[in-house]
Parts: structure tokens; C-alpha cells; sequence
């Protein structure tokens, strides 16, 4: 999977990694940032992927594609799409041309909108990889929850960087029956909940 990454993704993604690093320091203000996930992470995102159940690939908070770029690894392997959800026009606009240059644009769909107001536009839900808002993370874990399929996986980032901020999702997690989570530390943290 790692393998087939063609020159032009690579080339993006260096350019989102540079550019990442760039507007941590600049003085960008943060809603206006990348904020996206490291290499190893999107390695480890790409594995859990691919090895998910039968089921949608989905991503709540795009950004610039960067992350997008390693489930779409995974969708390739499964031939079907990821579809990831954005609020943010520019951020938008900056992950289409991603999609585009790295190739890899035809197993993507990006959904333009809240996800809590166009989440129903996914069932049977495999894998959810979240990166949005962090308020945003306990109403969407409660959104996935309906939908994931049995040994489905719902990834949330940031789970150790700003655990105070996603602490709602976890509590929330902890307490359902319906899942087995973990806490993994790769990157920012990432809170992995397991559907049984």
C-alpha cells in the first residue's frame, strides 16, 4: 500500500508537511490551520483502514487533505472511496487540489458541511477517523455510534495533546457496552473505539 504511493502524492504531502510545520509558527491563526496529523499517524490510519470490516470509510475534518490522502491509501486497496467531511471553504478548496495533484482523487468524495447536519448521508460505518473541533467530538461519537458495523472503528485524534478538550467523547465512549476502546500513543494520541 505504502509502496504504491506515486511521486505526486509524496510531493504533496511533503509540500502539507512543510506547510504544517510552517503555520504552527507564523503567527496563522489556529481555525485557519492545517493542524493535521504526522506521517506515522497516517501510516497507522492507512493499516486500521484497510483492515476494517466491510463497510464506509469515513474522515470528519479534511482540512487539507493530508490525512485523506493516507485513507484513500486504504480505500484504493478496498476499491471504494473515502468520504470525508469539511466546513471550511478554503480548507476545501485546498484539499481538492491535494486530491487532484496526488492522483488520488478518485477514491475520495469530500461532503462540504457540518458533519452533524450531513452525517446521514453514511450507514454501516467501518472506519471514522475524527479530527475536528473537539466540542464537536462527543456529539459526533454519538452519531457514529448508531452506524458503525460490528468490529467497526471510530479513531479520534488528539486524544492525548488535548485530552481535556475530547474528554466528553471519551467518557462517553468508556461508558457504552458497545465498545472496547484504547488509548494508542502515536502522534497527538489516538482514542480507538472498537464496535462489538
Amino acid at each position: 500500500m505504502f509502496r504504491k504511493l506515486s511521486s505526486q502524492a509524496l510531493e504533496r504531502m511533503a509540500y502539507l508537511e512543510k506547510l504544517d510545520q510552517q503555520d504552527r509558527t507564523d503567527g496563522t491563526p489556529r481555525s485557519k490551520r492545517l493542524r493535521q496529523i504526522n506521517r506515522a499517524t497516517g501510516e497507522f490510519l492507512s493499516i486500521l483502514a484497510v483492515n476494517a470490516p466491510a463497510g464506509e470509510l469515513i474522515e470528519i475534518g479534511t482540512s487539507a487533505g493530508y490525512s485523506t490522502l493516507w485513507l484513500a491509501l486504504a480505500a484504493r486497496e478496498r476499491q471504494q472511496k473515502v468520504k470525508t467531511f469539511e466546513i471550511d471553504p478554503e480548507k476545501i478548496a485546498l484539499a481538492q487540489e491535494t486530491f487532484h495533484l496526488a492522483g488520488l482523487e478518485e477514491y475520495i468524495e469530500i461532503i462540504p458541511g457540518d458533519f452533524l447536519q450531513s452525517g446521514l448521508e453514511v450507514s454501516s460505518v467501518s472506519f471514522c477517523f475524527l479530527d475536528a473541533e473537539k466540542e464537536l467530538y462527543e456529539p459526533c461519537f454519538q452519531l457514529i455510534a448508531t452506524t458503525l458495523v460490528t468490529n467497526g472503528l471510530l479513531v479520534a485524534d488528539n486524544a492525548i495533546d488535548q485530552y481535556d478538550g475530547i474528554k466528553p467523547m471519551i467518557d462517553a465512549a468508556l461508558a457504552d457496552e458497545r465498545f472496547d476502546c484504547v488509548t494508542v500513543p502515536i502522534g497527538n494520541g489516538e482514542f480507538i473505539c472498537r464496535r462489538t
